[in-house]
């Protein structure tokens, strides 16, 4: 098997994000957009299974014997180098004419979460970042900046992103994300890959959701890690697999785990 550098798979992923692009942003509030549900009743737009078959095709052409998982495809391939694809973060915001949704492209090798880019072209932002090499942020035509979480160690002097009432109060947590509230000075449901990605720029402190799917948070971790955060569970699990997420500066994280934990 060939032995390819981070830095080389995170080029790789630059570039399949920029081929998404072209593709979402050309359907983006088009009169024409075709949506239908998916049998867990979630929307499916022909802007979703456009970007992850291309981005599919040039995997299997530039990374032959990797494995690939996809929302819309499923897994392809055995290997303990996994690409991790969400063809259209947000599709719901994206049906509606919302900006606020965005390519998510990983790596993860032995399970872990080493290479991750977030490209959100109707918000004219790129994130990425690979282990040892930064966190890195694009905005428009600017050159790219690196970026860093914030220095906020205080839950009452924190601002955090609770994504959506109604996941929590379904997962019987009310009661965590209520106590959340209480405590910190100022609390948003953001929503999708911006909360977090506003945690890996310092302009949020924590951010953190329910009933997610691996494609929902492989790409979102490295990015964070990088910026100088800390990316768990919910529980405070050091893992992608268990279907939540708590992203944070590091410095308030243990404080918001000991009010949302189950």
């Amino acid at each position: 098997m060939t032995e390819y550098s981070l830095a080389d798979d995170l080029s790789t992923a630059l570039a399949l994000a920029a081929e998404a692009d072209l593709i979402s942003l050309e359907r983006f509030r088009a009169r024409d957009l075709d949506v239908s549900l998916k049998a867990d009743a979630s929307h499916v737009t022909d802007a979703d299974t456009r970007v992850e078959r291309v981005i599919r095709e040039h995997l299997q052409a530039a990374r032959p014997g990797d494995a690939i998982l996809g929302e819309e495809f499923g897994t392809e391939g055995e290997s303990s180098r996994q690409w991790i694809v969400d063809p259209i973060d947000g599709t719901a915001n994206f049906m509606r004419g919302v900006p606020i949704w965005g390519t998510l492209i990983s790596l993860v090798v032995d399970g872990v979460p080493q290479v991750g880019v977030i490209s959100a072209p109707a918000l004219g932002r790129r994130w990425w970042a690979a282990t040892g090499h930064g966190a890195w942020v694009r905005e428009l035509d600017r050159e790219p900046r690196r970026i860093e979480v914030s220095a906020i160690s205080r839950l009452d002097e924190a601002a955090v992103s609770y994504n959506s009432f109604k996941g929590w109060d379904d997962a019987g947590r009310l009661p965590q994300l209520t106590a959340l509230n209480r405590a910190v000075w100022r609390s948003r449901a953001i929503g999708d890959l911006w909360s977090y990605m506003l945690v890996a720029e310092g302009a949020l402190d924590a951010a953190g959701e329910l009933d997610l799917k691996p494609w929902d948070i492989a790409a979102l971790a490295p990015i964070v890690r990088e910026a100088g955060g800390r990316f768990t569970s919910l529980d405070g699990a050091d893992t992608i697999w268990n279907g939540t997420a708590l992203a944070s500066n590091g410095r308030v994280h243990d404080l918001v785990l000991d009010l949302v934990r189950a």
